[in-house]
């Protein structure tokens, strides 16, 4: 598994709800035109393979939808796997796509994702996902995801002195952020005060601190070095990755922030016994961090050799489904130690300007979350910012980050099951 891995080309459609303008295969195509349309040199018979990422077929009542894109897009008889695993569907794709060339089964692959959840109200849509957590035992009490996250916001609250107005600042940030993107749905210019004020969702989330269902799909293709070399000039390599899984059920977690480390673990993770007093404040259950994200950052950044996440990643696009994951993310992602988040916040640390930009392209919150197209939809934006033409794909440059080289895409699923992430590098 030697073989070196790059982003070559990609593709994203506007997030919008609803799109009754395109039916789903319709809704694919659009961003696979837009990477070939960018990508001169690359044909269909350069592809050898796709994967296919979609969260549920309850929204379209088709329970094949990733063969009829394929077929309506032309690329039969070639072989096509389809990914699902929640949230995190999307950079799933992508690292199972990794696996395939690094292995040499394939040297071009399609990764395609897409969601049409205007299909159904929004009642039923989250009945629809809330059906990704326990239904034996979570579900059947009425575990919308809502309800969960924000039970995690508020234990967070709790042990590490945050509050409302931290994840209030995130809100802002990432729906200021997205306002010059075109593609987006949700960008707007709203202050702290006006998400403090704004609807209560489940307490003590409000309306702007959670993401809103949408239509949308996006596109990235991978390809081996050799071929990579043949088709730009300009290629991003996939340096590291990971995935990590923890209990459905949040209530059975254990302390994961000190079991990481029991298991033999060492840095890049920042070590949470160096802030031993807030650790010494948490008790069983461990619902207020995500094992899962804890070890899928350790296998990524082992492979990309990255030993201070917050001094060598320059960018990062995380799975914001609320401000309160994004919030929680910093620290399990490595950025910041457990207890310390809050402070860095206020620092202006996650922002455009300040010293590792979180959600530069307005993440779920600013952009939307059509499932299945929302981590390649992070990972578009990831690629562009490092070929530093991320202003090509906006109305202006004020979410450039000027001069990166390396950064982290971040996908996760239900409340933490299931964690994917990506490091891309120049």
């Amino acid at each position: 598994m030697s073989k070196r891995v790059a982003i070559v080309g990609g593709g994203l459609g506007k997030f919008d709800k609803p799109r009754e303008d395109k039916r789903v295969r319709e809704l694919v195509a659009e961003p696979v035109k837009m990477a070939f349309d960018l990508m001169p040199n690359l044909s269909k018979d350069d592809i050898d393979m796709g994967v296919a990422s979609y969260f549920a077929t309850h929204f379209d009542q088709e329970h094949n939808p990733a063969s009829s894109c394929w077929d309506y897009m032309g690329f039969t008889p070639k072989p096509l796997l389809h990914i699902e695993g929640g949230g995190a569907t999307g950079c799933l794709a992508i690292w199972a796509a990794w696996h395939y060339i690094k292995a040499g089964l394939a040297d071009v692959m399609l990764v395609y994702g897409f969601e049409t959840q205007s299909t159904v109200d929004s009642s039923l849509a989250n009945e629809f996902i809330a059906a990704a957590s326990d239904t034996d035992f979570d579900y059947s009490l009425g575990g919308f995801y809502t309800g969960y996250y924000a039970l995690m916001c508020a234990r967070h609250y709790h042990l590490y002195k945050t509050n409302p107005v931290h994840t209030a600042m995130i809100a802002v940030k990432n729906k200021r952020n997205a306002l010059n993107k075109p593609f987006a749905e949700f960008g707007a210019n709203i202050t702290v005060e006006d998400v403090l004020k704004s609807r209560t969702i489940a307490s003590p989330l409000k309306i702007f601190d959670c993401c809103m269902l949408t239509d949308g799909a996006a596109c990235i293709i991978l390809a081996s070095e050799e071929k990579a070399k043949k088709l730009t000039d300009s290629p991003i390599w996939i340096s590291g990755g990971g995935m990590g899984t923890d209990a459905m059920r949040p209530g059975d977690r254990p302390i994961g922030a000190a079991a990481a480390w029991q298991t033999g673990a060492k840095a890049p993770i920042i070590n949470p016994e160096e802030d031993s007093s807030a650790l010494a404040k948490v008790s069983y259950p461990d619902v207020q961090s995500f094992g899962a994200c804890r070890e899928a950052a350790r296998q990524a950044y082992r492979l990309a050799n990255i030993t201070n996440p917050l001094k060598q990643i320059q960018l990062a696009e995380l799975h914001d489904a609320y401000t309160s994951s994004e919030m929680q993310t910093y620290e399990d992602i490595g950025f910041i130690p457990h207890g310390k988040t809050g402070k860095w916040i206020e620092e202006g640390g996650p922002f455009v300007d300040g010293e590792l930009p979180c959600n530069p392209s307005g993440g779920l919150i600013g952009v939307g979350h059509p499932v299945g197209a929302t981590g390649i939809m992070s990972t578009f934006f990831a690629y562009h910012q490092l070929l530093g033409d991320e202003p090509k794909f906006c109305t202006n440059s004020s979410t450039e980050v000027q001069g990166a080289q390396r950064a982290a895409v971040h996908s996760h699923a239900g409340t933490g099951t299931y964690i994917v992430v990506l490091v891309l590098e120049k």
